[in-house]
């Protein structure tokens, strides 16, 4: 089959790779119809996450038909249509019991290597690094799925992939993003980011019963976007957030903050930003946490920091004590996608959204590695990429 695959930094081939079997009794085999480029993937790319191998087949958005079950999978069949989410659960752990899906105690086959860098292993991803268990992702014709009994979610026929496709992701982590929020009537919710989580976690917020929703970024086709949502914009590169925030709040700061960004903070000759990729240069330090920072600063007091964006490593200079003094709560993680899955469905049914506002670009898997560079670069007003094996 052929498949997108990591090869090195900003070194992402369309190869041909053995077709993938079921290894384990509670395998499915998928034959892919739709999957997407992700902002986690730019990480990857950029070689800012480690435990990537030469010829890791990338990508954790994906849907498509079971093509074959395990002997122990009793709820799927042949012919299924289904969405597969980016974490892989047991079903059956304490954590999994909880809820807590995106650490599952079980998935990652790599749990020895987790447990000494993260103290406790998180669960198996895939198309991620070698710490997440190195599983194979979906960017490609073919994927296998392990736990496929409960690492799936059944959709029905006649509403188009582009549908349905970012309910392995992109959707339930803007979401989960603003429930972690704990929205209130009267907050205002701020978001930093504006790439297809960034308008997810907007108009989830909204849906929530946000007051007012505050969105920051500086490429015109995502505030655009952001705008069109519902967000008031600020372009950070033509004026202050922190200005602009505590004249949009009457001086409080905003009540919620979310971090749509993650490690790869960009700022516009701010003091800490040329700071951090000082250190990064020297590897003094592995993330930009500018994000982070500003959100620690500008957030009213007693409020919620809430982090989907992904950070890898060592992060410096970050204000502790602010955070503590301001009684600020942080709330972050990788998503436990089928916790909200059923709910998102049925708005997605009711037609209360339609996840494919935010795809840009269309195109084949052999067009992938030069689309990882278009989304990268924000060039030709791509925001999201869906690839069609």
């Amino acid at each position: 089959m052929r498949a997108l695959c990591w090869h090195g930094k900003q070194d992402i081939r369309c190869d041909t790779v053995p077709d993938p079997k079921i290894e384990h009794p509670r395998d499915a085999i998928i034959k892919v119809t739709s999957c997407a480029i992700c902002g986690s993937d730019l990480h990857l790319y950029d070689n800012f996450m480690p435990g990537m191998e030469n010829g890791d087949i990338m990508g954790h958005e994906t849907m498509g038909i079971v093509e074959e079950v395990g002997s122990e999978v009793s709820n799927l069949k042949k012919g299924d249509r289904v969405v597969i989410p980016f974490t892989i659960f047991c079903g059956e752990c304490d954590q999994c019991r909880r809820g807590n899906f995106s650490v599952c105690e079980r998935s990652n086959r790599n749990k020895s290597l987790a447990d000494k860098v993260f103290g406790h292993t998180t669960a198996g991803l895939f198309g991620y690094t070698h710490l997440t268990g190195g599983y194979p992702g979906g960017q490609a014709e073919y994927l296998r799925v392990p736990f496929a009994d409960r690492t799936h979610i059944k959709v029905p026929g006649g509403i188009p992939d582009e549908t349905l496709l970012f309910l392995s992701d992109i959707f339930p982590t803007g979401w989960q993003a603003a429930v972690q929020c704990d929205i209130q009537p009267d907050d205002t919710v701020a978001i930093w980011g504006c790439g297809p989580v960034g308008q997810f976690a907007i108009r989830s917020a909204l849906l929530l019963g946000a007051k007012q929703v505050i969105a920051i970024d500086r490429v015109p086709e995502r505030l655009a976007m952001a705008e069109a949502g519902g967000a008031t914009v600020i372009d950070f590169s033509k004026e202050s957030v922190v200005e602009r925030l505590n004249e949009l709040t009457r001086g409080k700061g905003p009540e919620k903050c979310i971090d749509c960004v993650g490690l790869e903070a960009h700022a516009t000759a701010t003091i800490d930003s040329m700071y951090d990729r000082a250190k990064q240069a020297v590897m003094l330090e592995t993330d930009r946490p500018h994000v982070l920072r500003e959100m620690m600063y500008v957030c009213r007091p007693a409020g919620v920091l809430s982090i989907p964006g992904v950070y890898g490593g060592l992060l410096d200079k970050v204000p502790f004590g602010m955070a503590m003094n301001k009684g600020l709560t942080f709330r972050m993680g990788q998503t436990h996608v089928n916790r909200w899955t059923d709910d998102l469905l049925r708005r997605i049914e009711q037609g209360q959204i339609d996840p494919s506002f935010v795809i840009t670009h269309t195109v084949g898997l052999a067009e992938g590695p030069n689309m990882y560079k278009t989304f990268r670069d924000k060039l030709d007003g791509c925001i999201k990429v869906v690839l069609k094996p």
